[in-house]
């Protein structure tokens, strides 16, 4: 038996509470993994308290990352003992994902845990760690090297945009970090290594077609007419690797950043990557990342703790990273 928190439906109603399962109710699955360490972030607040639309499929075990210890496999890829993470796949939404102490999964979606790493650590960097290196190399991919000018990165404070700020910083770039709350965050985007940090308000104005070129590349996390507005600053053959939604689908641009300054839109999903890529980009986290970085990681809590700290979360009472140690 295992302890797990198991997301119902009842009369159109979300329930969560931690129940005690046995194997035998496990998804269908190559790995067994020993779970050590999830996380919580805003999106598994919303699934928790039934406050958006995540679940469709019930039971569910909700969290979309988790690090352990191979305790079965059928894949000879992994060994009993072997230390795995895994980050995306949709699972906490269409299959069981990690906050229980036991998952079964398909091995395609884990990767080995690196060298140089914790379990601990590795949920420290979570999905938004790794969504951030899939930023940082689509921008390498696409010729942005430091020497081009400075990187603007939107949303900085965030899970995702403040793991950017960093790495970009430790790869010799210079960081513009753009965040709502300039007084109060800008102390720690800087320790974080960005260079300069300004109000999110210059990018509330309608974005032009075409505006002064500002950015030799840019890392957008919230998208719809913030991301119009960066890409209507980015210099000719720049590029602009989004992956957030936060301000919507839409995109209110023109083809003109792409036809008369060749800026490449680079669009980045942690879900849908390749293994390769997602290994590659776990190396890169373990050799970039310095040992500052996980002093300050945020909360740890139990798995009991978890549908309170939901509710405290879309409350905008918690920040950093949130750990569950199971």
């Amino acid at each position: 038996m295992f302890q797990a928190l198991v997301l119902r439906q009842q009369d159109k109603s979300t329930l969560a509470a931690v129940e005690s399962l046995d194997e035998s109710q496990l998804p269908d699955g190559e790995v067994t993994v020993k779970v050590d360490y999830s996380s919580i972030n805003y999106k598994d607040g919303l699934a928790i308290t039934g406050k958006g639309r995540i679940i469709r499929n019930f039971p569910m075990v909700p969290g979309i990352d988790f690090a352990g210890t191979v305790i079965e496999s059928a894949d000879e890829r992994y060994q009993v003992g072997d230390q795995v993470v895994l980050t995306g796949w949709g699972v906490g939404e269409n299959h069981w994902g990690g906050l229980a102490q036991k998952a079964r999964v398909k091995a395609d979606w884990l990767v080995p845990l690196q060298a140089g790493l914790t379990s601990e650590q590795s949920m420290v960097i979570g999905t938004a760690g790794l969504t951030a290196m899939l930023c940082v190399q689509a921008l390498q991919d696409a010729g942005v090297s430091p020497e081009n000018g400075e990187i603007l990165v939107t949303g900085a404070s965030g899970g995702v945009g403040s793991v950017a700020v960093v790495l970009l910083n430790a790869l010799g770039y210079r960081v513009v970090a753009a965040t709502g709350r300039v007084e109060e965050n800008e102390p720690l985007l800087k320790r974080l290594g960005a260079e300069r940090v300004i109000d999110r308000a210059e990018f509330s104005d309608d974005p032009k077609p075409l505006e002064k070129q500002f950015w030799a590349g840019a890392i957008d996390t919230v998208g719809s007419k913030m991301l119009a507005k960066v890409l209507a600053q980015t210099q000719y053959n720049g590029a602009v690797a989004a992956c957030g939604l936060a301000q919507g689908f839409d995109l209110p641009t023109t083809v003109m950043p792409f036809i008369l300054r060749n800026v490449s839109l680079l669009g980045v999903d942690s879900v849908m990557c390749p293994t390769n890529k997602r290994l590659q980009a776990w190396q890169q986290l373990a050799k970039l990342l310095p040992a500052s970085y996980f002093e300050q990681s945020g909360q740890c809590i139990s798995l009991k703790k978890v549908p309170h700290c939901a509710e405290a979360i879309l409350k905008g009472q918690v920040t950093g990273r949130t750990l569950v140690k199971l």
